[in-house]
């Protein structure tokens, strides 16, 4: 599915299915931040309250807690969301002739490289 950390492959290696559908943009950042960042910003608050750490040792725990506790689960969440976009066959409403147009002028280019 990825060509590499985050980016998506044009087609699937095993089936041949095309990824051009796909489109998560900012979504995994947004579920990252919701979903990881803000319980971790309690564990945060928690250990500055409970153990009374100095703030650059808090920064030091705190930065790459939330940088890795964000980071690491986009690859993910990036995932789920084109399986869901797959699944449940969503495009952005009103653009069903644009994309059919789009789609329909890449295969005769194909077909045109194709043929010479």
């Amino acid at each position: 599915m990825f060509r590499s950390w985050l980016k998506i492959s044009d087609r699937c290696e095993k089936c041949g299915l095309d990824y051009r559908f796909a489109s998560p943009d900012d979504g995994p950042a947004f579920f990252s931040l919701c979903f990881v960042a803000f319980p971790l910003l309690f564990v945060v608050v928690w250990l500055q309250v409970s153990l009374g750490l100095p703030i650059p040792v808090l920064f030091l725990i705190g930065v790459p807690l939330m940088g890795l506790g964000c980071l690491l689960p986009l690859r993910p969440i990036k995932g789920w969301l084109v399986a869901s976009q797959y699944v449940n066959n969503a495009i952005e409403a009103g653009t069903e002739k644009l994309w059919a147009d789009m789609h329909a002028r890449e295969d005769e280019a194909r077909n045109d490289r194709l043929d010479s």
